[in-house]
């Protein structure tokens, strides 16, 4: 019999430091310093917005969509005032799977007296409408019209390639669909780095969570959580691998500009979840790599 798994919502266990830290010459905060430099193993790194950029914009589908659903409930709300709701719920809600959020969406129409249907026809719903929005990526990635850099945060490239060859066991999970998150893995080239070890939703959500991936890791590998370093731009990726000793890197990427400065937004709110280090992508690997196994920049 299957397990049955429920992500938590954001609780805040950390506050933001009055004067933020950075390893010098870069952008790497080091909000709390690591305990033990080159213990680590195995890394775990989350898809979208931590190493994925191909479903960059995904709120301006979700939002719009459930102010919808809100709106034919008939309750005079405006829709402002329901895109207010449903931006602060999509928003508590990031980084757990997309099935919370419609979760969410089915209790706020039932608040307002009516039958919602199933959450999943509702995620499927969204889904549709997002893969409208993203086609493009998607085709122009698969026919070659643009590099697989350019739908990475920056350098995610050389730094995946420096953890491959340094022989590090690499994961990657996510709350978007699993067969989704291999064809995009497969589109940006990160099946090389990762194999078998790419998971992702199922729509018995419950029997799955980034935290079951963490517990196989580290049962199946007989390792403890000190030998884990994760990456994450969301909350669970960060609270996930610090409940298992483990050290949390937030990526805190800025998704439309790729800019190189971190989100702000983002910064908070992995710092409030936990993350030892926020970096705001992955070009200043060597400074990173160096501080994390005590060796000299590269």
């Amino acid at each position: 019999m299957s397990r049955i798994y429920e992500e938590q919502d954001f609780v805040p266990v950390a506050s933001l430091p009055e004067k933020p830290t950075f390893l010098p010459g870069t952008q790497i905060e080091i909000v709390r310093p690591i305990g033990s430099p080159g213990v680590f193993q195995y890394v775990f790194f989350d898809f979208d917005g931590t190493l994925s950029l191909i479903r960059e914009g995904w709120q301006a589908v979700m939002i719009p969509m459930m102010v919808e659903e809100l709106l034919a409930t008939g309750t005079g709300e405006s829709r402002e005032e329901l895109e207010r709701l449903v931006s602060e719920f999509v928003a508590n809600l990031t980084g757990k799977q997309t099935i919370y959020q419609m979760i969410r969406l089915a209790e706020e129409i039932r608040k307002r007296g009516k039958t919602p249907e199933d959450p999943l026809v509702y995620k499927r719903r969204y889904h549709d409408r997002l893969m409208e929005r993203i086609a493009h990526r998607r085709e122009a990635l698969r026919e070659g019209k643009i590099s697989p850099e350019e739908m990475l945060v920056p350098g995610a490239l050389s730094f995946l390639n420096y953890l491959k060859q340094k022989g590090l066991k690499l994961y990657l999970a996510s709350g978007t669909d699993e067969v989704y998150v291999r064809e995009e893995a497969r589109l940006l080239g990160l099946d090389h780095y990762f194999g078998d070890h790419i998971y992702g939703a199922i729509d018995a959500y419950q029997t799955f969570s980034k935290a079951t991936v963490i517990e196989r890791l580290l049962t199946e590998n007989q390792i403890p959580g000190a030998h884990l370093l994760g990456f994450g731009d969301g909350f669970v990726d960060i609270q996930t691998v610090k409940t298992v000793g483990g050290t949390a890197i937030a990526v805190a990427s800025d998704e439309r500009n790729r800019s190189g400065k971190p989100d702000l937004w983002k910064r908070e709110r992995l710092i409030r979840a936990g993350a030892d280090l926020v970096i705001p992508d992955y070009q200043e690997w060597p400074a990173l790599v160096a501080y994390l196994w005590g060796e000299k920049p590269a």
